[in-house]
C-alpha cells in the first residue's frame, strides 16, 4: 500500500468529511508524514506544522469549510491546512518563486479566508466575519485559531474585549481556539479533563447552566451559585480570565487526541455566542528530533528526516544577525547602561548569547511591539540606553509609539532593524521595504544604512553613542564576508564615503546594494558613493556629486516612494539644482516570495539590473540609421 494512500484520496475537506471517524487517526499520521517529507525537500516551517495536524483534521472534519470560516493566526502552521484543501501537489513549490506561499493567502485558495503572517490578528478578523454573517443573515461559524505566543499581544485582548460584549443585544457566533503548545500536557488533561470539556461544551451543561440562572435569578442564592461555578471551574481549568471577557471557556484538552477534539468541536459548532476552546499541543509532535529541539526545527532548510539537521562541513559566513548579537554583547560589556529588548524574537534577532551573559539586562516582552517601544522609552527616561532588536516589518506595528513615545520626547533608543529589504521565502508580509521611508519622515529620528558586516558593527556603535532615536537597518542572511574589526569604532556623523571615482554619473548607494552598484560601475566607469546615512543625509556630498557629474542615480533596497532617493531629490530641489535623477529601488507593489537573488534581479537591483537601468537612461545606444549614416 502506498505510504500516503488515504491522504491521496483527499482533494478537499468535503472528501475528509466523508471518511468514517475511525479512519481519521490513520489520515493524521499520513498527513504528518507528508508534512515532514515535504518540508525536508523545500525547507520551511516544521515544528509548528507537526503540532497542528490533528487540530487541522478535526476543524475541517467538524466545520463546513469554506462556508464556515477558519482564520489561522500568523499562518506558519497551515501546511496541513493547505494539504487538505487541494494544494498537496503544489507543496513541492512551497515558498519558491511562482509557488504557493508559506502563509494563508486569499488569492491562493477560498479556504484561506484571511491573509496572515503577522501575529494576533485572527480574533479581530474572525469577529468581523462573525458580525458580517449576522448582518447578512447567514448561518455560519467563524473560528480563530491562535497560538499561546500570539495571545501575548495586546491586539488579541482588544479583540477578546470587543467580542465578549453584545452589539444591540446580539452576540457574535465566534469560536476562539487557543493552540497552547508551550505547556506540557499535565495530568488534569486526561480522561477526567476530556469528560469535563465534553460536558461543558454540550447541550446538557448549557441548558442546566441557563436553567439554574433563570431559577435563581433575583434570589440571594444567585450570586453564591455564580461564584461557586466560577471557583469550581477555576480549580480545574484556567477559565476565569476568558469568562470575564464574556466567553464560555472549554478546556484544556489534548490537541493530539481526535477522540477529544472532534466531540468537543461538534458540541461547540452548535452553540451560539462567543466560545473559547483551549487545546494543548506539542511543537514537532510525532518527529522526535523536532520535539526535542523545536526552535532549530522551527524553520529549517532542506534536510534528511532520517538524519536530522546537520551542521555544514565548512562554517558559513557570519550573518548580520550574528554580527548584531556579538556587537550587543561587546557594547554591553563596555557600557552597563545598555538594555536589550526583543518582542519574542530572541533567536531570530541573535540575542541568545546576550541573554546568557546579561540576563538582568535582557527583556523579552512577548509579541508586543507597541509595548516594546514604549517600554524602551521608559527605560531611556531613566538614563539607560535601550536597544530594541526588532524585524523591520514588525516595527510597523509599533509606529505610533515610535513617533509619540520615543521621537517626540527625543529619547536615545536604538532600533536594530533586522530583515531590512527583501527576505526571500517569507515574502511580502515579512519584507522590510518601508523602514527608510517611515523613519526618515519623523523628527529627531535618524536612519543608518551599513553596506557590509563591518559597517553594520560600526553603524550600531555610532547609533548607540547618540543621544536621540536612531535606527540601523541590515538584511537577512550573510554579507560579503567583510573582515570585522574587533573594536567599537564609529563613523563621523552624517558623512558618506566615495568608494569609486568615475565620470558622468554618480551612483549614491544606501546599504548593501553598494556592492552590485560597484560591480555595475566597473562596466560603466561611473562614480559610486557609500552614503551610509539616509538621515541625516550627507547633503554636502550630494551637492558635490551633483555639481561635478551630469546625472545622479540613487540605489536602495527599500521602497522608492519616500525613500532615501526621495531625500536626495529633496536636497537637490532645496539647493535649486536641476540635475537628471534616476531612483532605483523596490517597486510600488508587494514583492512575492522566492529566492532573494532572483527577486533582486527582478527588481533590477542586481549588478546587471543596475547597469541596464543606467545605460538605458543615460547611455542610450545610437539609432541604427545614425550608425549607418
Amino acid at each position: 500500500m502506498p505510504k500516503f494512500a488515504l491522504l491521496d484520496t483527499i482533494a478537499s475537506p468535503a472528501d475528509l468529511r466523508r471518511l468514517p471517524r475511525q479512519e481519521l487517526p490513520r489520515l493524521a499520521q499520513q498527513l504528518r508524514d507528508f508534512v515532514l517529507h515535504s518540508v525536508s525537500q523545500t525547507g520551511g516551517h516544521l515544528s509548528s506544522n507537526l503540532g497542528t495536524v490533528e487540530l487541522t483534521v478535526a476543524l475541517h472534519y467538524v466545520f463546513n469549510t469554506p462556508w464556515d470560516r477558519l482564520v489561522w493566526d500568523v499562518g506558519h502552521q497551515t501546511y496541513p491546512h493547505k494539504i487538505l484543501t487541494g494544494r498537496r501537489e503544489r507543496m513541492a513549490t512551497l515558498r519558491q518563486l511562482g509557488g504557493i506561499s508559506g502563509f494563508p493567502r486569499r488569492d491562493e485558495s477560498e479556504y484561506d479566508t484571511f491573509g496572515t503572517a503577522h501575529s494576533s490578528t485572527s480574533i479581530s478578523a474572525a469577529l468581523g466575519m462573525a458580525r458580517a454573517a449576522r448582518l447578512k443573515g447567514e448561518e455560519r461559524k467563524a473560528v480563530a485559531i491562535i497560538g499561546d505566543g500570539a495571545m501575548t499581544a495586546g491586539m488579541a485582548f482588544e479583540a477578546l474585549n470587543n467580542a465578549g460584549v453584545s452589539h444591540e443585544g446580539d452576540n457574535a457566533d465566534l469560536l476562539v481556539v487557543l493552540n497552547d503548545n508551550d505547556m506540557s500536557i499535565s495530568p488534569p488533561v486526561g480522561a477526567l479533563n476530556r469528560y469535563l470539556a465534553r460536558l461543558m461544551s454540550g447541550q446538557f451543561y448549557t441548558a442546566a447552566r441557563e436553567g439554574a440562572k433563570a431559577v435563581l435569578k433575583n434570589t440571594p442564592l444567585f450570586e453564591l451559585a455564580r461564584r461557586f461555578e466560577e471557583h469550581a471551574k477555576g480549580m480545574l481549568v484556567p477559565s476565569t480570565i476568558f469568562e470575564e471577557f464574556g466567553f464560555q471557556y472549554v478546556g484544556p484538552i489534548d490537541g493530539h487526541d481526535l477522540d477529544s477534539l472532534i466531540p468537543t468541536l461538534e458540541n461547540l459548532r452548535g452553540r451560539r455566542g462567543p466560545h473559547f476552546l483551549h487545546v494543548v499541543t506539542k511543537k514537532g509532535y510525532g518527529y522526535k528530533l523536532a520535539e526535542a529541539d523545536p526552535v532549530n526545527y522551527h524553520g529549517p532548510g532542506k534536510f534528511d528526516p532520517a538524519v536530522g539537521l546537520v551542521k555544514p562541513a565548512t562554517p558559513p559566513k557570519p550573518t548580520y544577525t550574528q554580527v548584531f548579537g556579538q556587537w550587543l554583547c561587546d557594547m554591553a560589556e563596555a557600557d552597563e547602561r545598555l538594555i536589550g529588548i526583543t518582542p519574542a524574537m530572541r533567536e531570530g534577532s541573535g540575542m541568545v548569547e546576550f541573554h546568557r551573559r546579561f540576563p538582568k539586562r535582557y527583556f523579552d516582552v512577548g509579541i508586543a511591539e507597541q509595548h516594546a517601544v514604549t517600554f524602551a522609552a521608559g527605560l531611556a527616561c531613566e538614563g539607560l540606553k535601550p536597544v530594541v532588536a526588532i524585524y523591520s516589518t514588525f516595527l510597523q506595528r509599533g509606529y505610533d509609539q515610535l513617533i509619540h513615545d520615543v521621537a517626540l520626547q527625543n529619547l536615545p533608543v536604538v532600533f536594530a532593524l533586522d530583515r531590512a529589504g527583501l527576505v526571500g521565502a517569507d515574502g511580502a508580509t515579512h519584507a522590510g521595504a518601508y523602514d527608510i521611508a517611515f523613519v526618515r519622515c519623523i523628527p529627531n529620528c535618524s536612519m543608518l544604512t551599513p553596506s557590509d558586516e563591518n559597517e553594520c558593527r560600526q553603524a550600531l556603535t555610532t547609533a548607540f553613542r547618540r543621544d536621540h532615536p536612531v535606527a540601523v537597518r541590515y538584511p537577512r542572511g550573510s554579507g560579503i564576508g567583510a573582515a570585522i574589526e574587533a573594536g567599537l569604532n564609529d563613523w563621523p556623523w552624517g558623512r558618506g564615503v566615495v568608494r569609486r571615482r568615475g565620470r558622468g554619473v554618480a551612483v549614491l548607494a544606501f546599504g548593501t546594494v553598494l556592492h552590485p552598484a560597484l560591480a555595475a560601475a566597473d562596466s560603466l566607469d561611473v562614480t559610486v558613493v557609500d552614503m551610509r546615512f539616509a538621515k541625516p543625509l550627507d547633503e554636502a556630498l550630494v551637492l558635490e556629486m551633483a555639481r561635478s557629474h551630469d546625472a545622479i542615480v540613487t540605489v536602495e533596497e527599500g521602497c522608492v516612494d519616500g525613500g532615501a532617493g526621495s531625500a536626495v531629490g529633496e536636497c537637490l530641489a532645496a539647493a535649486g539644482l536641476a540635475v537628471p535623477l534616476l531612483h532605483l529601488g523596490l517597486p510600488d507593489r508587494f514583492v512575492e516570495h522566492g529566492d532573494p537573488a532572483k527577486l533582486l534581479a527582478r527588481c533590477g537591483l542586481d549588478a546587471a539590473g543596475i547597469e541596464a537601468s543606467i545605460r538605458q537612461r543615460f547611455f542610450p545606444r545610437p539609432a541604427l540609421s545614425a550608425v549607418n549614416a
